[in-house]
């Protein structure tokens, strides 16, 4: 398992609607966290401008942008995107689409983490999808096995499979990377596959991410804070 600095497993989710309200997020979040996630929602709204901003300013970033493509062009966008030194980088974990991504990322020390099944989906959903029958668990350890065997850095999992794709041979050293998680009393909202964060991290996660629990708080650092506190108890524990 990975060694993941305490302060930067939780990932704040900057999951507002352009980038001079992220910027205003972040500002009052402050020191108290190191990561943020920048996703397709604000990205045509200057959310790759903030993105530099923060990765100025110190802070780690997690760009969330799903890629889907032919080879060739995965491997054009993340070449691109690579250059900017970004920490993360989510494509999906189909095996042609995560080789051409690492592909493109080459020397730059950008982290290709390959997405299994979204959190806000059940097997009803994959059903509406076409996708092959079994059980959605089954699924996404698969799709993560298959996914870090062609060379993803790690993967993006709900909290409910982190302890199976942990126990893979192939994810040894590679990161997982929980969405869905929600601390105690929190609404779901849309995610469906959801755990606390102590939860997560007990089950094998190295990061977690969290937004609407701390965006929308009275206190947003506060909260990230408690956040932390939970997480450094589950790895005392664990």
């Amino acid at each position: 398992m990975p060694v993941t600095n305490a302060s930067d497993a939780l990932i704040v989710a900057l999951d507002v609607p352009n980038a001079l309200e992220g910027a205003e997020l972040a500002e009052r979040i402050g020191d108290s966290v190191n990561f943020y996630k920048i996703g397709l929602g604000m990205l045509t709204r200057g959310g790759f401008a903030l993105a530099m901003e923060l990765k100025d300013a110190g802070k780690r970033i997690f760009i969330d942008l799903k890629l889907f493509d032919i080879g060739a062009t995965i491997e054009a966008a993340v070449r691109g995107i690579a250059g900017f030194d970004m920490d993360f980088l989510t494509v999906h974990g189909d095996p042609h689409v995560v080789r051409a991504a690492v592909a493109g990322r080459g020397d730059s020390a950008t982290k290709i983490l390959a997405v299994t099944i979204l959190t806000s989906l059940e097997r009803d959903d994959l059903d509406a999808a076409l996708i092959r029958d079994g059980a959605l668990p089954d699924l996404v350890v698969e799709r993560a096995r298959l996914a870090l065997e062609a060379g993803a850095d790690g993967v993006i999992a709900s909290p409910r499979e982190a302890a199976a794709i942990r126990a893979l041979p192939e994810a040894a050293g590679k990161l997982i990377v929980t969405p869905g998680v929600r601390p105690q009393g929190s609404a779901a909202g849309d995610q469906k596959r959801i755990e606390t964060p102590g939860a997560a991290i007990a089950a094998g996660a190295d990061h977690i991410v969290v937004g609407r629990p701390i965006r929308d708080a009275a206190d947003p650092a506060a909260a990230a804070r408690a956040i932390q506190a939970e997480i450094a108890a589950a790895r005392n524990v664990h």
